[in-house]
């Protein structure tokens, strides 16, 4: 069939396939949107890409100035410093569940998401109860050098393999698998951490960590999804999660 083409048509053929989406192409989603495969299967969108609804402070009440939403990307782009209580989180509490997102970080960068977090009377920072994913810059910030500190960590718990996390300013592509009685993370297709949770096996790790003196930290099945506000500039986007069960 291509013989019986004359150049003009070969070319206007050739011109139509480079403009013509590639399978890849054609199977992804728009940032901060769901693809119907993804509606089908119960993913839901937690950012919407153009404002915070769906997200508070923590520790109650509006999200502080610090949290915009510039391009399509929730960002903090000003910090009242770390420890400032600043955290942006879910209004609602999700587990068990899955997560996925993107993140970047500018250089020495440092953020976390957090999760299975209570926002209760004994507590004033997300990571008292809740478990972290860290967000990092591994090579521009000094929890680079901590193994268990390392972007896709479950913070001081887990150690990810090394060089998983892309460069400053990159995206980053990160999952979360909560299920009853185990937690894995992912960091750009690669397993950052596979625990059990709530046995004896998840005590002791806990006991070896910086949260031992964290009575309830790692203890609860469900709760709120935050992002931490560490006092450098962090962005995500493309925040969608799906139930996988009923809280216990």
């Amino acid at each position: 069939m291509m013989r019986n083409l004359t150049k003009a048509g070969v070319a206007a053929l050739a011109l139509a396939l480079s403009a013509a989406p590639s399978v890849a192409q054609r199977g992804a989603s728009a940032p901060n949107t769901l693809s119907a495969q993804e509606r089908a299967a119960g993913w839901t969108l937690l950012f919407n890409g153009r404002d915070l609804t769906g997200w508070r402070s923590f520790k109650g009440g509006a999200p502080t100035p610090s949290w915009v939403v510039r391009d399509g990307a929730l960002e903090l782009t000003a910090s009242g410093g770390h420890m400032s209580g600043a955290d942006l989180a879910t209004a609602e509490s999700y587990g068990p569940f899955e997560l996925t997102l993107d993140w970047k970080v500018e250089k020495g960068g440092n953020s976390g998401v957090i999760y299975l977090a209570r926002n209760v009377p004994e507590t004033t920072q997300s990571y008292e109860t809740g478990l972290e994913m860290q967000v990092l810059d591994d090579q521009g910030h000094p929890d680079g050098k901590i193994p268990s500190h390392r972007a896709g960590s479950l913070y001081d718990i887990t150690v990810p393999p090394a060089g998983v996390s892309r460069p400053a300013g990159s995206w980053n592509h990160a999952r979360l698998l909560v299920e009853p009685g185990r937690i894995r993370q992912w960091l750009n297709g690669v397993p950052t951490a596979d625990v059990s949770y709530g046995d004896a096996a998840w005590k002791a790790r806990v006991a070896k960590s910086k949260f031992a003196k964290m009575p309830l930290y790692g203890t609860f099945t469900s709760g709120v999804i935050a992002l931490q506000d560490h006092g450098e500039p962090v962005a995500f986007r493309n925040i969608k999660l799906r139930r996988i069960g009923a809280a216990r």
